[in-house]
């Protein structure tokens, strides 16, 4: 891999601290959702974190194949992270991912995310390790 971009965060004192980015952008404080044992209240977690990433990143991947196959689109993506408890006993994550292209015929819209699933880093990364649902509102 050829680096071209490098994004630095530090979280201290876990799902109950804060999150910050080396160059500001990102500070916010973390808080635990009650459904999995923690306060609630005031703060982001790592899912929303991570489900805010992976829409992003996957809206412009679907952006890209748009264009290869010559379609004009603005892409609407929406992630749903969900954290569970796997058989184990340990905590596992699953994400669905639904795009909205008004633009197109929903067969286009259901290839060009097939296609982006392909080509976006996020999917490549979690690729065989958690299970991702696509589908097209």
């Amino acid at each position: 891999m050829t680096p071209l971009y490098t994004a630095t965060a530090t979280a201290t004192s876990g799902r109950e601290g804060k999150v910050s980015t080396d160059d500001g952008a990102i500070d916010m404080p973390l808080t635990m959702p009650k459904s999995i044992g923690g306060p609630g209240g005031a703060g982001t977690n790592p899912e929303q974190l991570f489900a805010a990433g992976y829409a992003a990143c996957f809206g412009s991947a679907a952006g890209l194949v748009a264009r290869q196959m010559k379609l004009a689109v603005k892409p609407q993506l929406t992630a749903q992270v969900t954290c569970g408890k796997a058989e184990a006993g340990a905590f596992a994550l699953s994400v669905e991912l639904t795009g909205t292209f008004p633009e197109v015929a929903r067969e286009q819209a259901e290839a060009i995310m097939k296609a982006a699933h392909e080509v976006c880093p996020y999917s490549q990364a979690t690729r065989n390790n958690i299970p991702v649902k696509l589908s097209v509102a």
